[in-house]
């Protein structure tokens, strides 16, 4: 009889769990047994395990195989689970007496198989026994890291990855032979540096748009459009939800697209977190490193609810949209477009911070702190001037078609802005007096280290982060400061949270103006801004 034991990591969403895989070679017909909910990739793991095997020059027992993965009330997915079995396999094989009384035993006299302790083997295997790169193997590591683990062997190309995690040693192999010969006391495969820092090589996220007709993109680049720049400076400094509504051509798209320009980059912890998600979506490029910048996701209009907010079987759930833009931006460009049920899906995780993603099997949660921007035109046939001229709509159609944002959606976006055409004047002449990204950053970054200075002793760091009973109790304005709100209020003009949400925006003004907290004049714009009539 032979028994040995290997680890994985098994993920749910962004958190991993270790998982003890055990290997019995026993007596009885040839077969192998998988238990410990394993899902068809794992199932089909036995197939790809014994192929690579013997495509090795390897012992594959030819004798009843049970394989444990614990715990097993734990549904495991995936194929990362492949390299950890086949070294479980050979190591429980490597333990079963080569002659004597029983009839199991290697083929072949070899050196036993030794597993040093605290290992997790994370890799799918190819049938000629390569070692292929998994999702997800970042959260993995961390996981791992967690458990108590110290080493990991990994695939080559995920070595970067797996190296972002500090105090882990990360092992990467080319095939399954180079790994079995290590354990049998051969050259170790070569080690890659662990450490925190990505270096210049730093990914910026699959979806992150970053450059344009290969140049950098800048907000001198939109042409007047003066409130609208106050608006995204606003929202980039105490990360606030925006709407832009505006006939096509007045700069909303670009306004939206350079916002992540003036934001400052992650933090090493923020950045972590961003990357382990991208990393479970399978974004993120082979040999890249941290996302250090904020992401910026921009989905079309015909994407599905799974595509936006995550979802899928109960086996194979990815993070969607909301997810990948956590720590950054969520732009839905022709908002209107959307299905409306899609829209609505949105509201849960603007007021959460996360996706939470129920299935039979188990629930799933993604972090899905994001800002999101909206941006519409004013009718569908988005020829209406200013004045409303030109405008083949009925006014039946446009409510119709506006109506798509639903009031508990639009209630929850802090910042809204109407924008008008942009003239020829500001065309030919405005280019010259409008600010730089560099600029506007440097004034965001300054707001967002007095938010934070002020937020210290809290788990927050920018004001649309603080919940409205704490905003209420600890970071209260002046009731004469609040005098407007107060009115709009009684008119039944601003809900609830919409109070909140002009208070937090008020205290954003503040943090720009280096104002110790908001006065009326703050509290004035805001409200203005919340009811998108500045």
């Amino acid at each position: 009889m032979g028994l040995a034991r290997t680890y994985a990591i098994a993920l749910t969403g962004v958190a991993g769990h270790l998982v003890e895989v055990e290997a019995h070679i026993g007596g009885g017909l040839p077969a192998t047994i998988l238990v410990g909910l394993p899902d068809a990739a794992v199932r089909e793991a036995r197939d790809r395990v014994r192929a690579a095997l013997v495509n090795n020059k390897l012992d594959w027992p030819g004798h009843k195989i049970t394989v444990g993965l614990s715990p097993a009330s734990l549904p495991k997915h995936g194929s990362g689970f492949d390299l950890a079995i086949a070294v479980a396999i050979l190591a429980a094989w490597g333990d079963c007496p080569a002659d004597g009384g029983d009839s199991l035993g290697p083929s072949q006299h070899a050196p036993p198989m030794k597993v040093p302790p605290g290992v997790v083997f994370l890799a799918e295997l190819a049938l000629d026994g390569h070692l292929r790169p998994v999702p997800g193997v970042l959260p993995a590591v961390v996981a791992a890291a967690s458990a108590g683990m110290d080493m990991v062997v990994v695939a080559a190309r995920n070595r970067a990855e797996a190296a972002l995690v500090p105090g882990v040693r990360v092992i990467t192999a080319d095939c399954l032979r180079d790994v079995a010969l290590w354990l049998r006391g051969g050259p170790e495969p070569a080690v890659a540096d662990a450490g925190l820092d990505a270096g210049p090589a730093a990914a910026t996220g699959a979806m992150t748009t970053t450059t344009v007709a290969g140049h950098a993109k800048d907000l001198a680049e939109v042409l007047g459009q003066a409130e609208a720049r106050r608006a995204v400076e606003i929202c980039a400094a105490g990360g606030h939800n925006l709407s832009f509504l505006g006939p096509p051509g007045a700069g909303k798209t670009m306004l939206a697209e350079r916002l992540p320009t003036i934001m400052p980059r992650l933090e090493p912890s923020t950045a972590l977190e961003v990357t382990s998600i991208h990393s479970v979506a399978g974004m993120l490029r082979p040999g890249s490193g941290l996302i250090t910048e904020p992401p910026f996701c921009a989905p079309h209009h015909t994407a599905s609810m799974p595509a936006i907010v995550g979802g899928g079987s109960s086996g194979m759930i990815r993070p969607g949209a909301a997810s990948l833009a956590h720590r950054g931006f969520l732009f839905l460009d022709e908002a209107p477009e959307f299905r409306r049920d899609v829209l609505d899906a949105l509201r849960q995780p603007l007021e959460a911070g996360e996706v939470i993603i129920a299935r039979q099997a188990a629930i799933t949660r993604f972090p899905a702190r994001f800002a999101l921007v909206l941006a519409a035109n004013p009718c569908p046939c988005a020829k209406a001037s200013a004045g409303g001229e030109g405008c083949e709509c009925s006014p039946a159609t446009r409510r119709r078609y506006l109506g798509r944002l639903s009031g508990p959606l639009l209630d929850r976006v802090d910042v809204k802005v109407r924008l008008q055409p942009v003239s020829r004047t500001q065309m030919l002449y405005a280019t010259s007096s409008a600010e730089a990204s560099a600029v506007v950053a440097r004034r965001v970054a300054l707001a967002r280290d007095r938010a934070a200075s002020r937020l210290g002793s809290t788990p927050w760091r920018v004001n649309a982060e603080i919940p409205g009973a704490e905003l209420r109790k600890s970071f209260s304005v002046r009731p004469g400061a609040l005098a407007v709100l107060d009115r709009a209020m009684e008119l039944g003009q601003v809900s609830a949270r919409g109070a909140d949400k002009v208070i937090r925006v008020a205290w954003t003004m503040a943090d720009l103006a280096g104002k110790p907290e908001p006065t009326a004049e703050e509290v004035h714009e805001a409200l203005g801004l919340w009811m998108g009539t500045p």
